[in-house]
């Protein structure tokens, strides 16, 4: 019985370790291709807010501009977080995960491409 506690403690401290505790990736695919399919169908990228997904979506120009974000809409990632640009830059019509680091932690986020080359994201 202890080995089994002990077993079930481990699995738990990993869950929460990884973040795959709350993480619901398809969950956060579905977010973000809702998002692609309204932009692709003329929606305007500027009337989405972050905050109405969880965790939030964001909306970023190819050339690296934030358009919609929590806190930094109207910033270039290009300039302010290169390595992050350049993973978000891998996006694709398909959508893709792509992985980097972001102040110090290790982030995954479902990344797609819209018809006029916006960058819709959201993670973890």
């Amino acid at each position: 019985m202890k080995q089994m506690t002990v077993a079930l403690f481990a699995t738990i401290v990993l869950l929460f370790a990884t973040g795959s505790w709350a993480v619901n990736k398809a969950e956060i695919s579905e977010n973000v291709n809702s998002v692609a399919a309204a932009i692709n169908n003329g929606k305007a990228a500027g009337t989405f807010k972050s905050d109405t997904f969880t965790p939030y979506v964001f909306i970023l120009e190819k050339e690296g501009k934030l358009l919609v974000h929590p806190s930094l809409a109207g910033e270039s990632l290009k300039v302010k977080a290169p390595p992050v640009y350049a993973a978000l830059a891998k996006a694709t019509p398909e959508g893709v995960w792509v992985q980097y680091k972001w102040k110090g932690k290790t982030k995954n986020t479902y990344a797609k491409m819209t018809k006029n080359n916006l960058i819709i994201g959201s993670g973890y």
